[in-house]
Order: C-alpha cells, then structure tokens, then sequence
C-alpha cells in the first residue's frame, strides 16, 4: 500500500467491542458481503447504509475489546472503510486487522481530535494523519515493513500465498 488514504470520518468512544463491530448474531457467516451490511450496526444502526467507500472509523481507547474473532476487521473492510485510527487497541484486534488486510494506525491525539465528519488523510509510509478539516496533523507510528507487506497483500492469506508462488 503505497496511496495516501483519504476519507470522512466515523468517531465513535472508548471500548468499542467486537460486538458493537460486528453482532454476534451474524457470525454464521464468514461473507464479506453480508458482514459488511451489519457493520457497526450495534454501535449505529445507519451507518451501513452511511458509510461510504475510503472512509475511516476513528475510536478512542482499546477498540476492538472484547471476544476475539477476524470477523471484525473483515466487516470493517468489506464496508468499504479504508482504515481505522484509534487511541489504542485490544491486541487481538491488533493482529487480525493485520491479517485481514485493514490498516490500522495507533494515535491518542488524532483520536481525540478528529470529528465525524472530518476529512482525514493518512500516510501509511510515514504514519503522518492529516485532519484536512481542521488543518491539524497528528502521527502514528508507521507500520514495519513486514506489517506493511501484509497490508499490500491484502492480509495474511494473500500474502503467504503470494510468497509460496515465488518458490
């Protein structure tokens, strides 16, 4: 992924669970395509049908808290989100973002100080998030190269698929 991601933002509070990401009462799918039309829908009923493609969700502390499952970041992406900036997050969620493909950038600061609604640009080379509504830029740490593969693979599958066709 070397582009600039670019979107209007989606802020939600501390602690939100994979629950609120992606109801339970959805997991007997494991579509993209479904997952995507119930994203955030315990957290906000509309925002399935607000979302937009590029758009970022940005939520404060420990997001994605709660029971472990992939389904999470793969509904956040099939929605069409480009990325998420939160204050913190769980560990887990961490990591199967990375695996699923979703990029995901760590910054207290431009957690507090993004709005819904803002236009956000976020350089993923250099971690630099730009609020363009505000005129305020903010940092996150840039992800490593090996992260950063996975990211342009399209998560972890791709990506060990990718390297066992290079023999």
């Amino acid at each position: 992924m070397d582009k600039i991601l670019k979107g209007n933002t989606w802020r939600y509070g501390d602690d939100v669970d994979t629950d609120a990401i992606i109801p339970a009462r959805y997991l007997n799918t494991s579509d993209p395509g479904e997952l995507a039309l119930h994203c955030m829908e315990d957290a906000d009923p509309d925002f399935p049908n607000k979302v937009a493609p590029g758009d970022i969700i940005v939520g404060g502390k420990n997001f994605g808290c709660g029971s472990s499952r992939e389904h999470a970041p793969i509904a956040i992406k099939a929605a069409g989100v480009s990325c998420v900036i939160a204050g913190s997050f769980a560990r887990i969620f961490y990591r199967n973002a990375f695996n699923m493909g979703l990029p995901i950038f760590e910054s207290a600061e431009a957690a507090k100080g993004v709005r819904t609604g803002d236009k956000v640009e976020v350089d993923p080379a250099t971690g630099i998030i730009k609020n363009l509504s505000t005129k305020k830029q903010y940092n996150a740490e840039p992800f490593p190269p090996f992260m950063m593969d996975l990211i342009k693979a399209g998560g972890l599958i791709p990506f060990l698929l990718k390297e066992q066709s290079h023999g």
